[in-house]
């Protein structure tokens, strides 16, 4: 099973992309790829038009319900072609949901880090389900989960996806994520090593710069990662990021920095596991050089044992063969076979273990949702519903979902008109006169989007009536989505409640209108700093 010829050994260190929903004809491509070259493992993406660099300039994405299916039937091919077994890699951080249409979803990491200590173990819990669930697709390793602190509330690409701000919390449960999915025998990888929390650049777009000296780093947002090689994670992703401080003051990008990976991270921090590249297709790093194969080399002499999305392979191959040390490649060579072995696949190439549980993840789902609910602000929120709802001057409005949702479901024991305002539905002026009669509003905000792009997509529109309402009626807002968006709602210090659910799954609906109903305590903490609460 180990490669034998040098070129073959070198291939080993290749982690191309694929796409489940993909043509006949790429798939082939891949074929001819694992092959000819025995690259080491893939990373699989819903479709081209998905991909990061590509899903930011919108292209449509052309939904599949059958892609597991696929996903499953392309595992089987690849892994018929590999002469040595493939590793088959997803970044799949809040579930195969990410990628992969009809698959179970698990909250996002910023929700899970309102959990309060004493219930990490349902982070845990989570990183085992997503496991088990990759398991069932052929899945070995799950590039997941982020150690970035994410101490910057307008970083646009990381965000909802880290645990938050504290640093202590972000390691504990990055490692409790870690412990759950190798607890069934799937790989887990942090990232975006130095961190990637305090940027304000998208890194498949730009290149973030980081100005912390090695101390501030030290102190802050290497203290996850510590952690992480302290208790011998499976790999650590390099971030492209740049970190002048750390390169003679040259703004490269950590994944091309021999000073950022084997300076700090093997010599400083001692780690030893298996080092990937963040996706070399990003544009932060994929458009330095015109020579095909020169990143991949690049970023192999950095330090890096697997280039993961490498566009180029065989010409990458041959740099690397031309420049690189029979030692150093034999080092990377061993990293990733350990991984191979001891994710179980040596042996065996092709396993799905299991399927999916949806009872198990709804029941976790829930759990975490009754959890992790925050009072941010609270007026006796419950008494003024309830007089509002006796004296009929109670209105529960819905933004961004019909009024036919689970959290009004539960809530129709409390008779009051609902409305709903859909994204794009006109605020007119009749259904303001309608509004003068009620002076109790319950707010369900739905926020539109997880990124802070354009104020999450929350129009101006909306933005102006909250800020009326807020300012002349009794309103308690329960907010499903990120925490960030209540820094965009103006005049919110004005309202009277105010209850972060951060998840919209009918699980966390469910739970916040039980919570509003019987006054119930709320055991989240908010995981990041609000600016003006």
């Amino acid at each position: 099973m180990t490669p034998q010829t040098l070129e073959h050994k070198i291939g080993q260190f290749f982690f191309p992309a694929v796409f489940i929903n993909d043509t006949e004809e790429n798939i082939q491509a891949t074929e001819r790829l694992i092959r000819e070259y025995n690259i080491g493992g893939l990373t699989f993406f819903h479709s081209r038009a998905s991909a990061a660099t590509n899903y930011e300039n919108n292209k449509k994405i052309e939904y599949n319900d059958d892609s597991f299916d696929r996903l499953k039937k392309l595992i089987i091919r690849y892994q018929n072609c590999a002469t040595t077994p493939l590793l088959m890699s997803i970044d799949a951080e809040w579930g195969l949901a990410m990628r992969i249409e009809k698959t179970p979803q698990y909250p996002y990491a910023i929700t899970l880090g309102a959990l309060p200590e004493s219930h990490k173990s349902l982070v845990y819990e989570v990183g085992k389900q997503i496991g088990l669930d990759l398991k069932a697709a052929g899945i070995h390793y799950n590039l997941a989960p982020l150690a970035d602190i994410n101490n910057n509330p307008n970083n646009p690409v990381i965000g909802y996806r880290s645990f938050g701000q504290n640093k202590d919390k972000v390691a504990d449960y990055a490692i409790e994520y870690l412990r759950g999915m190798n607890s069934v025998g799937v790989l887990g990888c942090l990232k975006h090593f130095p961190g990637h929390g305090n940027t304000n650049v998208d890194s498949h777009l730009g290149l973030p710069i980081l100005n912390e000296t090695l101390a501030e780093l030290l102190e802050n947002e290497l203290v996850p990662f510590i952690k992480g090689i302290q208790n011998n994670v499976d790999s650590i992703m390099i971030g492209h990021l740049a970190v002048p401080a750390l390169n003679d003051g040259k703004d490269t990008s950590a994944t091309l920095s021999k000073n950022i990976i084997e300076t700090l991270l093997r010599k400083q921090l001692g780690y030893d596991g298996l080092v990937i590249s963040d996706a070399l297709n990003m544009h932060s790093v994929s458009k330095l050089y015109t020579q095909k194969g020169k990143l991949e080399w690049e970023a192999f002499n950095a330090g890096n044992d697997v280039l993961c999305f490498a566009e180029n392979v065989p010409e990458g191959i041959q740099e690397i063969l031309k420049n690189a040390t029979p030692q150093r490649i034999e080092e990377s060579l061993h990293r990733i076979m350990k991984c191979k072995e001891k994710a179980g696949i040596l042996d065996t190439k092709v396993t799905f273990s299991g399927g999916f549980d949806g009872a198990k993840t709804s029941n976790l789902n829930r759990e975490i949702a009754q959890n992790s609910l925050t009072k941010i602000k609270d007026n006796s929120n419950t008494q003024l519903i309830f007089e509002g709802q006796k004296n009929n001057t109670l209105a529960k409005i819905s933004l961004y979902k019909n009024a036919d949702n689970a959290f009004f479901k539960v809530l129709k024991i409390l008779p009051a008109p609902e409305f709903g305002i859909e994204k794009g539905a006109e605020i007119d002026d009749g259904f303001l006169e309608k509004m003068k009669l009620y002076d109790t509003l319950l707010i369900a905000l739905f926020v539109p989007k997880a990124k802070p792009f354009h104020n999450f997509e929350i129009e101006d529109a909306v933005l102006e009536i909250l800020k009326k309402w807020f300012e002349t009626k009794k309103c308690i807002v329960y907010l499903f989505g990120n925490p960030y968006a209540l820094q965009v709602l103006p005049k919110l210090n004005q309202a009277k409640g105010i209850i972060q659910v951060y998840q919209d799954f009918d699980e966390f609906q469910e739970s916040a209108a039980q919570q509003l109903l019987e006054n119930g305590a709320c055991k989240g903490t908010l995981p990041v700093e609000i600016e003006g609460l």
